[in-house]
């Protein structure tokens, strides 16, 4: 029996951690290794990853670049892996994980196949009492929740869907073995970014493809290729240069091309500025072509034509063209903008159809498929892929309750609220790595965790070493924190998308802004001098 399934019943731990993606990983590691605690990690999966454990559907792949969407905080590490693509596949970052996991010696210490049932913080020992779904209790002076911003499924709910005797995938909990899609008849919700990487794949394979598109997505290529040793090279020899642009940008990723106002300059420049960014793929044209493409509408629409008029070229068929179009008035941006290899010219094959389910609603699920407005379609394979329940839906499933047995639901009632994203009112000791309110989706997410654990680790080891019990965020904190993260986000065009930044995309869920729009820099700014203010805006006790 493995070392991590030996855990006895009950367990007095400095530290409890609530996953082991990259988040979990790199607290582990520093609260164990570099302040000497004694920490549990808890992870529902098998092993290491966390989200990229998960989501190994077919063409799953990160949209940063592999240099960039890793560790910074081992120089060691940094030059011993070797990526084989300028943007990895989901196989290959679990593979670097499980090797980051290897050489810290860091799976001795965490619990799998385990999930947190509840997590209380008890008053009278200031501590928190959490219970797993396999009967093991932990005594944590800390409780730090690593289960990332986008792990809880979101299926959305339509009449009689139980009726359906097919097989029923969500792309969030992928079967490890994969799937074999030849010969049949296949259908997919949703057009998001998930969509938008698996819609190409499973057009190979599948006899049909029906597309069930709600809203059409502005997506830009990739442009994803090989990365030879020489390019690998080069990029380990200027890392720390990489690393220092990356730590002073706002996304968390240099782009160099960004330039003033997209009115300034003729439409001549503009598309060239465009078609350029447009080659050199990935995000930069959403994050690197004009400073104010995310707050001026007349901007924007510069750059949202400029994407139809490339999605119209590569769609053969004028009407299917004009679906795959947004349609003016929808911003570009505003949601996270998807990376796509091949997703427009999939609808060019004869073997794919997509359905408008706007003007055409589906109106009910059938045993052989489903049924819109208009029409009846018969499908083998269902594909949920309907995104997350971003950022609370994971903290939720926990029954975490803080002081005089607040649930962390009723205090997140209004929307989800915290203080610099790292902590909520009435729930001591509890840390939220990358929570809300924080840069996290829109920063270089290893970066914005690295950020997060080692301000984490900072501030327990002053807690520590002064003898305090607890550091809590004041209610006041809170309600400031939450006003300045609204207030940047409403000078941006983003607040009007229907978008999970929002929680637009779960029903009855109340809407607020849960992405700190300040840029990474300036959030890193800000935490740093709350610490050097001997953690002003907390309660210590």
């Amino acid at each position: 029996m493995n070392q991590q399934n030996k855990t006895p019943s009950s367990q007095q731990v400095d530290a409890l951690i609530v996953g082991a993606g990259f988040a979990g990983l790199y607290m582990l590691h520093l609260l164990r290794d570099k302040l000497g605690l004694k920490v549990a990690t808890i992870e529902s999966a098998s092993g290491v990853g966390g989200t990229w454990y998960w989501n190994n559907y077919p063409g799953a792949r990160c949209d940063i670049a592999s240099h960039h969407y890793s560790f910074s905080f081992s120089k060691e590490l940094q030059q011993e892996w070797v990526w084989s693509e300028k943007y990895a596949a989901q196989d290959e970052i679990l593979r670097y994980l499980e090797y980051v996991a290897k050489r810290f010696d860091l799976s001795k210490d965490i619990q799998f196949n385990c999930r947190v049932k509840s997590a209380a913080f008890d008053e009278s020992s200031d501590r928190w009492l959490v219970t797993t779904d396999r009967g093991e209790r932990y005594s944590a002076k800390y409780f730090i929740p690593a289960v990332g911003t986008l792990s809880s499924a979101n299926i959305p709910v339509f009449k009689d869907q139980e009726s359906f005797q097919g097989d029923t995938y969500f792309t969030g909990n992928w079967p490890n073995e994969g799937v074999d899609f030849k010969g049949k008849r296949v259908a997919i919700i949703g057009t998001g970014a998930t969509a938008i990487q698996v819609i190409p794949e499973v057009a190979k394979q599948a006899a049909h493809l029906t597309v069930f598109q709600r809203t059409p997505n502005y997506a830009a290529p990739l442009q994803n290729e090989v990365l030879t040793e020489a390019e690998d090279q080069q990029l380990k020899a200027n890392y720390d240069q990489l690393r220092e642009a990356s730590w002073n940008s706002f996304a968390g990723v240099p782009f160099p091309k960004l330039k003033g106002s997209a009115l300034d300059d003729t439409q001549e420049q503009r598309l060239a500025h465009y078609e350029e960014l447009w080659q050199d793929g990935g995000f930069s044209l959403w994050i690197g072509s004009y400073q104010d493409i995310l707050y001026d509408k007349a901007a924007n629409e510069t750059l949202a034509d400029f994407i139809r008029t490339k999605i119209r070229q590569r769609v053969h068929d004028p009407k299917i063209a004009e679906m795959l179009c947004p349609p003016k008035g929808q911003t570009y941006g505003t949601k996270r903008q998807p990376c796509e290899t091949g997703y427009f010219e999939t609808y060019n094959r004869d073997n794919v159809t997509l359905v408008d389910i706007k003007r055409s609603a589906i109106k009910e699920f059938t045993s052989t498929g489903l049924r819109t407005s208009d029409q009846h379609y018969e499908f083998d394979s269902l594909i949920y892929a309907t995104g997350y329940d971003a950022f609370t839906g994971s903290l939720f499933k926990m029954d975490i309750t803080g002081r005089g047995g607040l649930p962390l639901q009723s205090h997140w009632a209004k929307g989800a609220r915290t203080y610099l994203g790292l902590s909520a009112a009435g729930f001591p000791n509890m840390f939220t790595i990358t929570g809300p309110q924080s840069p996290s989706v829109l920063f270089n997410m290893p970066l914005a965790i690295e950020m997060h654990c080692e301000w984490i680790a900072d501030c327990i080891a002053y807690i520590n070493g002064r003898g305090l019990a607890t550091i809590e965020a004041q209610a006041t904190s809170e309600d400031d924190w939450l006003a300045e993260t609204k207030q940047i986000a409403d000078a941006t065009l983003l607040p009007e998308a229907s978008s999970w930044y929002m929680g637009a995309n779960i029903p009855g869920k109340p809407r607020v802004f849960l992405v700190y729009l300040g840029g990474g820099q300036q959030y890193k700014e800000i935490i740093e001098k709350v610490a050097a203010d001997d953690y002003s805006g907390f309660r210590l006790s």
